[in-house]
């Protein structure tokens, strides 16, 4: 009899599934609609991280994926849609194309994480239920509290609302055990935009009309011709890196930061 049993299903464990999507609402008070990035693990419908931003995208993505793995660690795979930030689709409606990576999606193989593209309204569908249940809740709270900028709701979210929510809807997992696991090491420099450049002959590199300042490197003066890579952080500061070596930082607007701290300084 056992013989013609249908093997059953393994239950899915927190962190072997997780999803990323986005919300365009009028979630603050006053101001202009606003994207809410929210990544919810599937087998407690916890939400591991909620942002609201101007505008999805990869900078959106990579802080909901930063407070995720730095949260809980690292998990198996993230379902998402077929937005541009996520996947490459060369045509319209057509299977997204998995040898042409995204930021997203160099990140995310970078770390060890499969990337799942939607291919269903049904698949989306407890993400659109927690969107509904979201829509209804938060713009009213937000208005009792008094929160008039994204900095200001964003830390709310994170302190306040995710722990209340997660006490009331969240679930338990209907095996025992964990999925996530650690993470060790820079995550800033793989949730982050990279990007390879040729420095020109005044030592400097261009970057989305930006000119990057390379300062002179005790081991050597200049790198004129030589390949770097730029990483673009997702609040708008960069950096530059010869291989494994970090050359320098920058502000936003290409200003070069000073690489010696006062600590270092008085040392």
């Amino acid at each position: 009899r056992s013989a013609h049993r249908k093997k059953r299903a393994r239950r899915p464990l927190p962190g072997m599934l997780v999803f990323q999507d986005g919300s365009k609402h009028a979630w603050l008070p006053q101001g202009p609609d606003l994207d809410l990035i929210v990544t919810m693990d599937d087998a407690t419908s916890a939400i591991l991280s909620a942002v609201l931003v101007e505008e999805e995208g990869t900078a959106s993505s990579f802080i909901g994926l930063k407070e995720t793995i730095a949260g809980q660690g690292l998990f198996c795979a993230l379902y998402t849609d077929r937005g541009s930030h996520y996947f490459y689709t060369p045509e319209a409606g057509e299977p997204v194309d998995k040898t042409r990576l995204t930021q997203v999606g160099r990140a995310l193989k970078q770390l060890g994480i499969e990337h799942i593209p939607s291919y269903c309204p049904e698949g989306r569908g407890r993400m659109e239920r927690l969107f509904g249940t979201l829509q209804s809740r938060l713009p009213p709270l937000m208005r009792q509290e008094g929160l008039a900028s994204i900095a200001a709701a964003n830390h709310w979210l994170a302190t306040v609302y995710i722990p209340h929510h997660n006490a009331r809807f969240a679930v338990a997992a209907a095996e025992s055990g964990m999925a996530f696991v650690p993470f060790v090491g820079a995550l800033d420099d793989i949730l982050c935009v990279q990007a390879e450049r040729v420095v020109g002959n005044d030592n400097t590199v261009r970057y989305e009309g930006r000119v990057l300042q390379i300062p002179e490197q005790r081991h050597r003066r200049h790198f004129v011709k030589a390949t770097v890579r730029v990483h673009a952080y997702p609040d708008g500061r960069l950096a530059v890196f010869h291989g494994p070596r970090r050359l320098a930082d920058y502000e936003p607007d290409g200003t070069l930061i000073d690489q010696i701290s006062p600590a270092r300084t008085a040392a």
